[in-house]
């Protein structure tokens, strides 16, 4: 299975950055992953938000089961996470894309689009750090899913 995070903007703080690499690396032990950072729209731009969509909705392949974080979606435990895995890879799901939108949040085509919403926490998280939450947690829902002790 292949996980593809997508997310308007590069990661601009380098330690954040350096833990999502991290995970990543740690977490293409068990599924193949790749980040893409679509460009983000200019901050007094009134349809800033149309375009990070659009390109959003461009980098996620037709077949690919779609996973918006968004504030109204379901709060997984770990465990839960850990069987929603199990559950696509069951279901020969070949790629999960992850979604993560931009600050100023996604356009209704980006909501319907997705086919899961998932909720990290009730916390607010800045988009910088629920990448590295996103990641992490897929990480430990395949060591939990493997029987693995979790690496801090």
């Amino acid at each position: 299975m292949r996980i593809r995070f997508i997310w308007p903007g590069k990661t601009k703080d380098e330690h954040l950055r350096a833990l999502v690499s991290e995970y990543l690396k740690r977490l293409s032990r068990f599924a193949r992953c790749e980040v893409v950072e679509t460009r983000e729209g200019a901050a007094g731009d009134a349809t800033a938000i149309e375009r990070e969509s659009h390109r959003i909705l461009e980098a996620i392949p037709a077949r690919s089961q779609m996973v918006l974080l968004d504030l109204k979606g379901r709060e997984w435990s770990s465990p839960e996470l850990a069987a929603q895995v199990e559950l696509w890879e069951n279901d020969s799901v070949k790629e999960v894309a992850i979604v993560i939108g931009g600050p100023r949040g996604v356009s209704t085509e980006v909501v319907a689009r997705a086919q899961k919403k998932w909720r990290l926490s009730r916390l607010t998280l800045t988009h910088e750090t629920a990448r590295v939450v996103a990641v992490e947690q897929l990480y430990r829902a395949y060591t939990i899913n493997r029987g693995l002790p979790y690496q801090k």
